[in-house]
Parts: structure tokens; C-alpha cells; sequence
């Protein structure tokens, strides 16, 4: 559901998507059960003045010393920033694109400037939705199976950090599961 406003994790059974096992807002619980799992999830001050006009360049400065302090951490070469809005052309077939399950063989880092949208991990057993909100960042482990649902209506800038310069390069499982679960709506 999209109208939430805050970071929300929820947790499936990965053969179960009706109801969740667990449905938290607590940031700290959500840190602990993402930590649990080897998924880094941490709260950046995401107060920087920044505008629908503001550009990546304005936007990676703004963020500087974290990015830096991430490049520093992991070993990260390249960032860039993804802003998805009203006027960004074809938005269902660019959705469809990322609703598939799929790994990469780096960290997926997302540090969400404004806006949510929702990372789907699969992980022992279970599904673990994290809605990331304005502020939240996320660093999927290389190799985790998982999709991403920015929603019928994105509107959203993150700020995306590589290893690699060719940047975001999916493998898709095939698996049908990402069907079968909640969409972000």
C-alpha cells in the first residue's frame, strides 16, 4: 500500500503472501532484522535543500560526505541518481522492468533523497518488504534475490552507489515468486 509515509518492513513467509509474520515502522527493530540477514539499513539526515529542479550533481553534493564515507567503507567507484516522477516517459514498462526477481553480483545501494518505494528481499525462507522512505538507505548483498516496485505513480530521486563502473546489471532467477506477493501501490 502505497500511502505509507514512513520506513516500513514487513516480513512473509516466502510461501505465504497474504499476511505478514512481521509489520514494523520501529527503525531500530527494522535495523536489527535487516542487520540479522546481512543487510545494512541505516538513517541519513536527509534535510538538504534541495529542489524537483535540483540536478545529480547537486544532488551527490549535498550527500557528499556520506557518499565518500561509503566509498571509503565498501569500496564503491561510481554514483549516480535515479529520479523517477510524473514526467518521466513510459513508467509502467520501467516498472515491469525491475518487478522481476533478479541478483546482482555487487551490493544494490539506494539512498532515497525524496520520495519511497519498495526493495523486495528473499531471504531463508521468507520475503522481506522494505519501503524505503526519504532518508532511509539500503544495501542489498551482492547475490540476494529480490525486485524493486517504485509503484503505478513513482515519485521518488535515490542516489545509487557501484562497485562497478557499467553501474546496475541485473540476472534474473526466472523464479515467478515477485508475482505472487503485495505490489507497491
Amino acid at each position: 500500500m502505497k500511502t505509507t509515509l514512513a520506513s516500513t518492513l514487513r516480513v512473509y513467509a516466502d510461501t505465504n503472501p497474504a499476511k505478514p509474520q512481521i509489520d514494523t515502522t520501529d527503525r531500530a527493530e527494522i535495523t536489527r532484522l535487516l542487520g540479522a540477514e546481512g543487510v545494512v539499513f541505516e538513517q541519513w539526515d536527509a534535510s538538504a535543500p534541495l529542489t524537483a529542479e535540483s540536478d545529480q550533481e547537486a544532488i551527490i553534493a549535498a550527500y557528499a560526505a556520506d557518499i565518500e564515507r561509503l566509498k571509503r567503507e565498501y569500496g564503491y567507484t561510481t554514483v549516480d541518481v535515479v529520479r523517477v516522477g510524473r514526467t518521466t516517459p513510459n513508467i509502467p514498462a520501467l516498472r515491469e522492468k525491475f518487478l522481476s526477481e533478479h541478483t546482482h553480483t555487487e551490493d544494490e545501494v539506494r539512498f532515497f533523497v525524496e520520495g519511497s518505494a519498495s526493495f523486495y528481499l528473499r531471504l531463508n525462507g521468507n520475503v522481506f518488504q522494505m519501503i524505503c522512505t526519504r532518508g532511509d538507505l539500503l544495501s542489498v548483498p551482492a547475490n540476494t534475490p529480490h525486485w524493486f516496485d517504485m509503484g503505478p505513480a513513482p515519485e521518488f530521486a535515490a542516489i545509487r552507489l557501484f562497485v562497478n563502473p557499467d553501474g546496475w546489471v541485473a540476472h534474473y532467477t526466472g523464479d515467478p515468486i515477485a508475482s505472487c506477493f503485495p505490489k507497491y501501490e
